[in-house]
């Protein structure tokens, strides 16, 4: 007899099973409802059986889907062995453009080789998403709304929203940004604004037409960007984390009001080493979450 079930049906039915919930099942495998019912639905089909009751408030598992459970249960345990037995000879790629946000990357980063047993390979780039697109990297870490033009996403790339980090600004030590005990964010359209226009987290796109900086100055990563500022040809606008970790004599860091927060993303390809990049994903979320 032969039956047309993938990996990814069984991952689905445990997870729902396990949960008791198709929502929450939804969120722990990172796809969403819709697609997780049509994956249950299209199980049941090729089986033709029924594995789950929906008809109570809570999902409840058929007798048939009982004893099910147990063999699938069975085989994703034989296969996570197997899987964790070759895993210690396997990499995954992290790339980011600047600092990695602290301490989600290095708890996060600790949590998948231990339970995996893989390593995580931290690839400094000036732009993860073009090396995304090229495939020298699984999984892409992404400061900054990945809607805005700025950022490329690669055609049917997956996103996954980890959390927001509030921003701060940053000027020379000759600046007269200086005196100032705080900057406003409607304010820094008064400012030249030094932008990285590959990777930057803040740029004349994070405001509407009409309220941007009227003075720009480009740069293409991280480095030119603070050696920018340090040279006093414009303040800029960076995630909070720079203050803690931007070791620079020639800059100083004013706090901004009414900014709003900075998202980080994940970005990665559906076919980029699936298990492996799922969980990976599995432990930026457990870390996020704490």
């Amino acid at each position: 007899m032969s039956v047309d079930v993938e990996l990814r049906h069984l991952r689905a039915f445990a997870s729902v099973a396990r949960h008791r919930s198709f929502s929450r099942a939804a969120e722990e495998l990172l796809i969403t409802q819709p697609a997780l019912s049509r994956t249950i639905a299209q199980l049941e089909g090729t089986l033709s059986v029924r594995l789950l009751d929906r008809s109570s408030r809570h999902v409840e598992l058929t007798d048939t889907g009982a004893e099910f459970l147990v063999h699938v249960e069975r085989v994703l345990a034989a296969l996570d062995q197997a899987l964790a037995a070759a895993s210690h000879r396997v990499t995954l790629r992290l790339g980011f453009s600047w600092l990695l946000p602290d301490p989600w990357a290095q708890q996060t980063v600790g949590r998948f080789e231990e339970s995996t047993g893989a390593t995580v390979a931290l690839t400094r780039i000036d732009d993860p998403l073009q090396a995304l697109r090229q495939h020298t990297l699984d999984i892409a870490v992404v400061r900054g709304d990945v809607e805005a033009p700025i950022f490329d996403v690669p055609r049917g790339a997956r996103t996954l929203h980890l959390f927001d980090e509030p921003r701060i600004a940053v000027c020379s030590e000759h600046s007269d940004l200086t005196r100032f005990d705080h900057l406003d964010w409607a304010d820094v359209r008064h400012w030249t604004l030094v932008v990285n226009m590959v990777s930057g987290t803040t740029g004349p796109w994070s405001w509407p037409v009409g309220r941007r900086p009227d003075r720009i100055v480009e740069t293409s990563n991280y480095d030119e960007w603070l050696e920018s500022v340090a040279a006093n040809r414009g303040i800029g606008i960076v995630p909070e984390v720079a203050r803690r970790r931007t070791q620079h004599p020639a800059v100083r860091f004013v706090p901004l009001t009414d900014a709003p927060p900075s998202p980080v993303t994940l970005v990665h390809l559906p076919d980029a080493q699936r298990t492996l990049v799922r969980r990976f994903l599995e432990a930026a979320v457990e870390t996020a979450a704490k």
